[in-house]
């Protein structure tokens, strides 16, 4: 595997975004960019794959990738692929998540207190490394066996195989259920979850019937000296609003903060930034 540089906006428009991910400019799908492009057309031409929705969800090659390579985002390093659904193992718009994960956990950390974080939807694990890179315990979940081997291998990456992490291959509604009875706790909760999934036995996620006692069993995990609760989300539909209203009727608001916006790919200077979903976060002051 090649070990290369970050993440870069390179440009958007026509309903696709490009972007440079370590040594390779990749052009994939994007709805929102509706407005043109910025750059010139031979710009786009030097991408060295495209991802096509429109020729049954395949990368078009037009200089041979890696099977896999490795880039620095947030002082994490992860492991990406190009997978057939066009995702490459990072959600990059993340990525003032895992900055502000870091900062908060570091200065809770104490010789006597570790913080327990509970990363559900938890992908590659770029929160979980996050959280545990600054000093907490966390509990990473995912419904995916080979998206859990995959942030096992991010954790190695990052030099951190042995820090207190538990990784769980599992529905999240059964484990929920089964930690609520085990009398478990945690500081801090995160959760990213998708539209429409199937749990590991094939259980059926639908988020708008779902996400409520979803994140009643998720509150009833939180321990009595809570940090905070992240939760973002790339459903049409889940403004700000929509987020801010979900999270003031879960958690109380009284010595809190509730902050709520659009997750943003930021490019560099001049370069459009790209709406990429919404996040609403309650953190204890």
């Amino acid at each position: 595997m090649n070990h290369s540089l970050g993440y870069q906006l390179i440009d958007s428009g026509s309903g696709r975004k490009l972007e440079r991910f370590g040594p390779y400019l990749l052009v994939r799908p994007c709805s929102q960019a509706v407005w043109q492009c910025q750059q010139p057309l031979q710009i786009w031409n030097q991408a060295d794959a495209t991802f096509s929705r429109e020729q049954e969800n395949r990368w078009i090659t037009h200089r041979p990738l890696p099977a896999s390579w490795i880039i620095e985002v947030a002082g994490i390093q992860f492991k990406l692929s190009s997978t057939d659904f066009g995702h490459l193992g990072i959600f990059p718009e993340q990525k003032p998540f895992w900055e502000w994960i870091q900062s908060t956990i570091r200065a809770a950390t104490t010789p006597q207190f570790k913080p327990r974080v509970l990363n559900l939807f938890a992908y590659s694990g770029g929160s979980t490394l996050a959280a545990a890179k600054a000093g907490a315990s966390v509990c990473h979940l995912d419904a995916s066996k080979g998206m859990v081997t995959w942030a096992r291998e991010n954790a190695t990456l990052n030099k951190i195989e042995q820090a207190p992490i538990r990784w769980i291959v599992e529905d999240v509604r059964k484990f929920l259920g089964r930690e609520k009875r085990r009398g478990s706790r945690y500081e801090a909760i995160i959760l990213d979850p998708p539209s429409f999934g199937r749990g590991a036995n094939g259980e059926l996620f639908k988020i708008e019937e779902d996400i409520i006692p979803l994140l009643e069993e998720c509150r009833e995990l939180l321990s009595d000296q809570p940090l905070f609760f992240l939760f973002s989300c790339h459903t049409p539909g889940f403004s700000p609003l929509v987020m801010q209203h979900l999270l003031a009727q879960l958690l109380p608001q009284n010595q809190a903060i509730l902050e709520v916006g659009e997750m943003i790919l930021e490019g560099e200077k001049g370069v459009y930034p790209v709406p990429s979903g919404t996040y609403a976060r309650w953190v204890k002051t």
